[in-house]
């Protein structure tokens, strides 16, 4: 009954039944970690940034979503400008 001396944890090795795989099956991994340079253990801010622009310019957007956000980011300002009854005249080219 010592308060200075606890008692160690017990310690199972346990095996799931059906499990005949590698490694362990209770580690987590994501779909695409294996695809990707900036889901790595990378320290660092620069180390980080620099990875995500290499990904970025290496991997070309092929299905065109960039552009897609763009236009409905642009649609969704036009649209809150004119619920805010903003004056959309000044972009018009008028000389």
């Amino acid at each position: 009954m010592g308060i200075l001396n606890t008692r160690p944890n017990k310690r199972y090795s346990y095996q799931p039944r059906y499990y005949k795989g590698e490694g362990s099956p209770y580690e987590i991994k994501r779909k695409f970690d294996d695809y990707r340079v900036t889901a790595g253990d990378n320290k660092g801010l620069k180390t980080k940034l620099n990875n995500a622009l290499d990904d970025y310019k290496h991997n070309q957007d092929k299905s065109g979503a960039n552009k897609r956000i763009l236009i409905i980011i642009g649609v969704l300002i036009l649209v809150f400008l004119v619920i805010i009854d903003f004056d959309l005249s000044i972009f018009s080219l008028k000389r």
